[in-house]
């Protein structure tokens, strides 16, 4: 691939790789996890890269891949996504360091969103991640009604399981 494609990816992938952080976070329970998790994802961004249009901004289409492949990762089912080393990539990435640092409501908050269904924590996070219907429809792959019913009832679900 062109350097100018590679550098462009590193620059984008930068800048928005908290996306990334908080969509592990959201799917996974240590730290050896996350790590996995965002090495996966990344790849699947790099590979998905040069089919990438423009037709919707960077973010969104990264939300997009990240929140697919962690679903596709660790849903229950045998379907798995063929991994390939990470050092075989030819472009490296700089990475921060992730802050583990929590809040006691940051707790319970990720708590409560752990016990939602894969679709559920993905709708969860892109609201707390102030993505209008429109965007999380687009996202997700539903339409916009749909977004608003489900979140709906994602409210009041989780509002259960913070008081019972």
């Amino acid at each position: 691939m062109s350097n100018n494609l590679e550098h462009n990816f590193v620059t984008e992938l930068e800048r928005h790789q908290n996306i990334v952080h908080k969509v592990c976070r959201i799917y996974t329970s240590n730290k050896d996890q996350h790590n996995d998790l965002f090495q996966e994802i990344t790849i699947q961004l790099w590979k998905a890269y040069p089919k990438f249009r423009g037709d919707s901004k960077f973010s969104t289409w990264m939300y997009r891949v990240a929140l697919n492949t962690a679903i596709t990762l660790y849903r229950k089912s045998k379907r798995r996504v063929k991994t390939q080393d990470y050092e075989s990539v030819i472009f490296k990435i700089s990475s921060e360091d992730y802050d583990d640092t929590e809040e006691e409501q940051l707790k319970l908050m990720y708590k409560a969103i752990k016990q939602l269904s894969d679709i559920e924590k993905a709708l969860i996070f892109l609201y707390l991640e102030d993505k209008n219907y429109k965007e999380i429809a687009q996202t997700i792959g539903i339409t916009e009604v749909n977004a608003r019913v489900k979140m709906n009832r994602i409210k009041t679900k989780l509002r259960k399981i913070l008081n019972p």
